[in-house]
């Protein structure tokens, strides 16, 4: 039963990096570039459905590839991964559609900090690490992509819509 509970972290860890990551960079990214609260709201739902599809898949294949794991392993990791990556990027949704665009992304922002904080503190404290560096390590990754993805927008918008 162990393998089966690993590959349910398999999914839950990977789903939940995945979909707050990629969630919040295109949210930033749409949001700078268009200031459109209907493209980050269809942004989030395509992230939700179709991105959890394409990691799941992708966590299969990679697992499949490896040879070590069980088909039911295997399984649980697809199923997980998408479930938990379509749950935590649906969560970017209520922001939106409580308050303006720019507030909006600002609480989803802190939301991704809270979410990824969190998660990087539990991986730290299960394996044994120092969790100041491993939460600092995982924070300043997703501030890259937020910081691209928001240049990113502004340079779409100025080159495309301007």
């Amino acid at each position: 039963m162990k393998n089966l509970k690993d590959s349910i972290k398999v999914g839950l860890t990977f789903g939940l990096t995945s979909g707050v990551i990629t969630t919040l960079g295109l949210m930033v990214g749409l949001n700078s570039g268009t200031q459109s609260k209907l493209a980050v709201v269809a942004g989030i739902l395509t992230i939700a459905i179709a991105d959890a599809f394409s990691d799941a898949l992708g966590i299969h294949i990679s697992q499949e590839s490896a040879n070590k794991h069980s088909s039911k392993d295997i399984w649980a990791s697809t199923f997980s991964t998408f479930l938990f990556k379509f749950i935590f990027a649906m969560t970017f949704v209520i922001p939106v559609l409580i308050f303006s665009l720019g507030t909006a992304v600002i609480v989803s922002i802190l939301w991704g900090i809270l979410l990824i904080t969190v998660a990087s503190y539990l991986i730290a404290k299960e394996t044994n690490q120092k969790p100041f560096h491993v939460i600092f390590e995982h924070l300043l990754i997703s501030a890259v992509v937020i910081v691209i993805a928001n240049y990113l927008g502004v340079l779409i918008n100025s080159v495309f819509l301007k």
